[in-house]
């Protein structure tokens, strides 16, 4: 290996990691649009979801363009389709989810994602779950079990609004994963761009579709480039780096979203935040390394 490649793999490193802490700024900035949208300005949550992607949508175009619908070819019509229900309806209850509860609260518990994915992995795609991912699962619940505190007189059901997007986002996550050895990634996400707005779009008729004016329409377009950058930055963070390196710094939107819920909205989370955080952050951590070291071992 010559002087300039050693040189240069380091650079690529640094490049992945800003892209993805720009990722994390733009999902922050699009939190606190939502929340005040859908929290100071009461729109309703579901026409919330529908505008935001719907200007994502449009902002997307040149990309979708660029692929071309011929990417939408595929064997499994039925199996991308239940991905994106699935999605969408996370998005939903993401949305909803913010319209009710500080957006610490919210960031910290839809973490729990990835171990969801790892119950499903086993439920449904017949995975094996070592003894190492299993005590990570329980530790990532319970730190969510900390931050919901059911036993508090505190406790609303809204607060299982996050828990729920990331049960369904982590549903949508394992579909994609089936689909990933038999159908190309520009069909995937040409699927999920196409359909995503109009699912959206049913949700919202459903509940009564409001249409923005004045003020929260400017905040939609704003939420929509948001929600294409944010995307844009994730792909170019992935592309510059490895996923199992850039992927800790993901972790970075809990602190940014605590920042952006305290400058904008003066929430100060309590202590418990904290150490539930720590607990799934803990073992998000680990279940990465972990496997890092299980792909490293030769077959």
């Amino acid at each position: 290996m010559n002087q300039t490649s050693l040189a240069a793999e380091p650079s690529r490193a640094v490049v992945g990691a800003l892209w993805m802490v720009l990722a994390g700024i733009a999902f922050s900035l699009l939190n606190v649009v939502t929340q005040w949208l859908t929290m100071k300005l009461a729109f309703p949550s579901a026409s919330a979801a529908f505008w935001q992607y719907g200007f994502a949508f449009l902002f997307s175009l040149p990309f979708l363009r660029q692929l071309g619908l011929a990417a939408m070819r595929t064997h499994y019509p039925w199996r991308h389709l239940a991905r994106v229900v699935l999605a969408a309806l996370g998005v939903e209850a993401w949305v909803a989810g913010l319209a009710a509860v500080p957006i610490w609260q919210a960031i910290a518990l839809v973490m729990t994602s990835p171990f969801f994915i790892i119950l499903g992995a086993r439920l449904f795609l017949g995975e094996r779950v070592g003894p190492a991912r299993w005590a990570a699962t329980a530790a990532g619940f319970s730190g969510a079990m900390i931050i919901l505190q059911p036993w508090s007189d505190s406790f609303g059901w809204a607060a299982l609004l996050p828990v729920l997007s990331a049960v369904l986002w982590g549903a949508s996550s394992l579909i994609t994963k089936s689909l990933t050895g038999i159908e190309r990634p520009e069909t995937i996400t040409v699927w999920l761009l196409v359909l995503l707005t109009p699912i959206n779009g049913g949700l919202a008729l459903a509940a009564g579709f409001a249409v923005p004016t004045g003020a929260a329409l400017a905040l939609f377009l704003l939420a929509g480039l948001l929600t294409a950058a944010a995307q844009y930055f994730l792909t170019l963070a992935y592309a510059a780096a490895d996923a199992a390196y850039v992927q800790p710094f993901d972790d970075l939107k809990l602190p940014l979203n605590v920042l952006a819920g305290w400058l904008f909205f003066g929430y100060a989370p309590a202590g418990y935040l904290w150490l539930g955080a720590a607990l799934i952050l803990s073992a998000s951590l680990f279940i990465m390394r972990n496997e890092m070291r299980r792909e490293r071992k030769p077959a």
